[in-house]
C-alpha cells in the first residue's frame, strides 16, 4: 500500500539492453516479497509485468511497466523499461519518475550496445546509477572478466556490493561483511572500497576517518544515498533471479541505502515553459501544496486511459483539486491507484515521492504538471531522439480512416518517439518512429486494440526547394471580362538566405505605385508558391522576397489580381535564381564489432555518407559517427543487419538540409514532372 511518509519511498528505473533480465529481476522481487506465488516468466507468458498480448507474443517488453514491493518498512516503486533501442522513448520517460537508475547486465551476454546508451542517458538525467549483473549461474560466464570490463567502461566508482560464492549459487554481502569466502576477489577489499567511497561524499566523515576515527555502520548506511547522488559510489550487485540468488539482498539495499525522494532534485519546476523562468522551490514534504507530474500515459482495455503521476510535493487525495500547467480552471483528482503490473489497486491517498496512477483523465498528457496552487508550473521531460524511420499508411477497409486517426492520436500520447502526420506535400498519412521494429509493433497494437489494419509503403522523401542567387522578375495580371476587370503588376526581387533562416517578405516600394492594402495579397500569392514549390513541387525555404515596384489601376485593381501577379512574378524570379533542391541529412551513430568497421565505413561512403569520427569501445566494439542523406539510409536497419549478421545497432537523428547533387536533382525534378502529368 502507499507509504505514509516521503522518506519511506524508493523509486528506481530498470534500464539495459533487451534480454538482459530486467523484467525477470523485477518478477523475482515480487516473488521474494510474496506479492506473487511463482516467478513470472517472459517466455511462457506468465510475466506480471509483460502482460499485454503484444509482449506475450514477442516475449520481450514493449512499454514500461510499473510495480511495487514492501521491504524494511519502505515502499519500492520499480519501473521496468523495454531494452531494445527502438523503444527508447518509454525508457527515457520512465526516468522522470525515478530517483535512481538500475542498469541490468546479463552475465552471459556482457555489456551490450543499449547498456552503454542507457548509462549515458541516466547520467545526462542526473540519476544516481547502480548495476545488477544477472544470470550469474549461467554456463561459461566469466564474472571476474565482466567486472573488469565494467570498470573499464563505466569507471572505478563501480564497487561490488556482493560477490558470488559457491560457484555462483549464493552471494556474500560485502557491505555488511568484512571477511568471507567468495569465488573471486576479496570480500575485505570490496568492503573497504565501499566504505571509502561512501565517506568520500561527506567532508565531516572524511575528516574523522582520516584522523583515525571509526565510522559506525549506521552513519555509513545513512550516507550511502548521498554518496550515490554525488557519484562517488556506483554499487554493483550479482544476482540470479531463477535461483533466487542475491534478490533479497538487492531488494533490502534498495530500501535501506538508495536515495530517498528529494535527494536527487532532477529537472526543476519553473514558471515558464521549456525550463525558462525562475525555479519554483519544490520539497518532498507531505504537508505542502500538491505538485505532481504525469510522466507516462498508457491504455488499459477495461479502464481506458491511465496516467502515471510522480508526486513531487504534498499529499494527493481523491478530493484534491488541481490545475494543469498554466490553466486557471481546476479539476478534481477522483480515484487514484497503485499500479501492480497490469492491475490497479485503489489507494486513499499518496505522499510526496510516491508514484500513483489516475484513470480516465483525457486532459492529461506526458510531461504536464498538476498543481494545487494557481501559479503556472512546468517541468521538462528528457529529450527524446527525433523519430526518423517513416511509413506511409492507408486503411485496408474503406471507412476505417476515423479509427486510424483515433489510434494514432492515442499512440502519440503514449509514446514520445512516435509521431503521425498528414503530409500535405505528398497527401500521405505518415507515421514516424525510431525504427522498423518500433513501427511494426505500433501497427500490431492498432490491429489488436482498435481492430483496424493498414497497408504500408515507404513514404516520399520530404525534399525542400530554395534558390542560390539573386534574381528579379515582373508579372502583369490583366483580365477583362466585360464588366470591371482585373489588373495588377508586380516587380519583385528574390535573394537566398542562410540555411534555416526561413522566409522573409519585405516592401521596398516608394510612393503609391502599388497601394499598401495590396501587399498582403501579393504576399499571399508568394506564400502559395512557397507551399507547393516552383521547381519540383516541394516546399520552399530560406528566401527573401522584396517587392520593388509595380502598377495598379484605380478601377480594375483588386486583391485577386495582385495575388496572381505576386505568384507568377515569384515563380519567374525563382526559376532565374539558380533553384536548388535540399534533402534532409541525418546523423548516424553505428555501433558494431570491430571486424565490420571497414565494411560499414565503405557502405556509408557509397551512400553519400561522411564519416565524422570513430571510437574504440571495450569488448572489441567500435562506434562510427557519420552524416548521410535520409534518402540513402531510410532502410539502414536491414542493411546493417545484413552486413553485421544482426550484431550491429545504430541511432539516427535529423541534422540539417543540404543541396542535392546536380544529377540527383535532375532525376527528382524529372520524376516530379512525370507525376504531375499523370495527375
Amino acid at each position: 500500500m502507499p507509504a505514509i511518509k516521503p522518506q519511506d519511498v524508493r523509486n528506481v528505473v530498470f534500464l539495459g539492453h533487451g534480454g538482459a533480465g530486467k523484467t525477470t529481476l523485477a518478477e523475482a522481487m515480487l516473488l521474494n516479497a510474496k506479492v506473487t506465488t511463482r516467478l513470472g516468466c517472459v517466455n511462457d507468458g506468465s510475466s506480471k509485468l509483460d502482460y499485454t498480448d503484444i509482449e506475450k507474443e514477442r516475449q520481450h517488453s514493449v512499454d514500461p511497466s510499473l510495480c511495487f514491493v514492501e521491504s524494511n518498512g519502505k515502499t519500492i516503486n520499480v519501473i521496468d523499461t523495454p531494452g531494445y533501442p527502438d523503444f527508447i522513448g518509454g525508457a527515457l520517460s520512465a526516468m522522470t519518475g525515478a530517483d535512481a537508475a538500475v542498469i541490468v547486465i546479463s552475465a552471459i551476454n556482457g555489456i551490450e550496445t543499449n547498456t552503454r546508451r542507457m548509462y549515458k542517458e541516466a547520467k545526462a538525467a542526473g540519476l544516481p546509477i547502480s548495476f545488477v549483473i544477472t544470470k550469474i549461474h549461467g554456463d561459461n560466464v566469466d564474472l571476474h572478466g565482466l567486472m573488469d570490463t565494467v570498470h573499464e567502461t563505466f569507471g572505478s566508482e563501480c564497487h561490488d556490493m556482493n560477490l558470488p560464492a559457491n560457484g555462483g549459487k549464493e552471494v556474500i554481502d560485502c557491505w555488511l561483511n568484512k571477511t568471507g569466502d567468495c569465488d573471486w576477489g576479496s570480500v575485505e577489499e570490496a568492503h573497504q572500497e565501499l566504505v571509502e567511497s561512501v565517506i568520500e561524499a561527506d567532508e565531516d566523515m572524511m575528516t574523522a576517518y582520516l584522523e583515525g576515527e571509526e565510522i559506525c555502520e549506521e552513519a555509513l548506511s545513512s550516507a550511502f544515498g548521498k554518496a550515490m547522488a554525488a557519484g562517488t559510489i556506483v554499487p554493483v550487485f550479482f544476482t540470479s533471479a531463477h535461483d533466487d540468488v542475491g534478490i533479497n539482498q538487492f531488494t533490502s539495499a534498495l530500501a535501506k541505502y538508495y536515495p530517498k525522494p528529494g535527494r536527487v532534485p532532477g529537472a526543476p519546476v519553473t514558471g515558464e515553459p521549456a525550463g525558462e523562468g525562475e525555479a519554483i522551490e519544490v520539497a518532498a514534504d507531505e504537508t505542502k501544496p500538491f505538485i505532481g507530474q504525469a510522466f507516462k500515459i498508457t491504455s488499459d482495455p477495461f479502464v481506458g486511459k491511465i496516467s502515471w503521476i510522480r508526486i513531487l510535493q504534498g499529499t494527493l487525495k481523491g478530493s484534491t483539486n488541481y490545475h494543469l500547467d498554466d490553466e486557471k480552471k481546476t479539476a478534481k483528482i477522483g480515484h487514484l491507484f497503485k499500479v501492480q503490473g497490469g492491475e490497479t489497486i485503489e489507494a486513499p491517498q499518496a505522499v510526496a515521492g510516491d508514484i500513483v496512477a489516475l484513470a480516465k483523465v483525457d486532459t492529461l498528457s506526458s510531461g504536464v504538471i498538476l498543481h494545487e496552487d494557481a501559479a503556472p508550473m512546468y517541468r521538462a521531460m528528457p529529450k527524446c531522439p527525433t523519430p526518423m524511420y517513416s511509413l506511409a499508411v492507408t486503411p485496408q477497409k474503406r471507412g476505417d480512416e476515423g479509427k486510424i486517426s483515433e489510434a494514432l492520436h492515442r499512440f502519440t500520447d503514449e509514446d514520445p518517439t512516435f509521431k503521425s502526420r498528414l503530409d500535405t506535400q505528398t497527401h500521405e498519412t505518415v507515421i514516424d518512429g525510431i525504427g522498423d521494429l518500433h513501427l511494426r509493433v505500433m501497427l500490431a497494437k492498432m490491429s489488436k486494440r482498435y481492430k483496424v489494419d493498414v497497408d504500408t509503403k515507404q513514404p516520399k522523401i520530404a525534399y525542400r526547394e530554395t534558390i542560390s542567387s539573386k534574381s528579379a522578375a515582373q508579372y502583369r495580371h490583366k483580365k477583362q471580362t466585360g464588366g470591371s476587370g482585373q489588373f495588377g503588376e508586380v516587380h519583385l526581387r528574390v535573394e537566398p538566405r542562410e540555411r534555416g533562416a526561413g522566409f522573409e517578405f519585405v516592401s521596398e516600394l516608394f510612393g503609391e505605385s502599388i497601394p499598401r492594402q495590396y501587399l498582403p495579397a501579393i504576399e499571399k500569392g508568394v506564400r502559395g508558391v512557397l507551399e507547393h514549390g516552383a521547381v519540383a513541387g516541394y516546399p520552399m525555404q530560406d528566401i527573401l522576397v522584396a517587392v520593388t515596384d509595380g502598377k495598379h489601376h484605380p478601377v480594375d485593381s483588386k486583391e485577386v489580381a495582385f495575388k496572381a501577379a505576386g505568384k507568377h512574378a515569384f515563380i519567374a524570379a525563382c526559376q532565374q535564381a539558380k533553384p536548388v533542391l535540399l534533402e534532409p541529412v541525418v546523423t548516424l551513430e553505428v555501433t558494431i564489432p570491430m571486424d565490420y568497421m571497414g565494411d560499414i565505413t565503405s557502405d556509408l561512403a557509397g551512400r553519400r555518407g561522411r564519416i565524422l569520427g570513430q571510437d574504440m569501445l571495450p569488448g572489441q566494439l567500435c562506434s562510427i559517427q557519420a552524416t548521410a542523406p535520409l534518402a540513402e539510409v531510410m532502410q539502414y536497419n536491414s542493411v546493417l543487419r545484413s552486413i553485421t549478421a544482426g550484431t550491429g545497432s545504430y541511432a539516427m537523428e535529423f541534422s540539417h538540409y543540404d543541396p542535392v547533387p546536380a544529377m540527383v536533382q535532375k532525376q527528382i525534378i524529372a520524376e516530379a514532372a512525370t507525376a504531375k502529368d499523370e495527375d
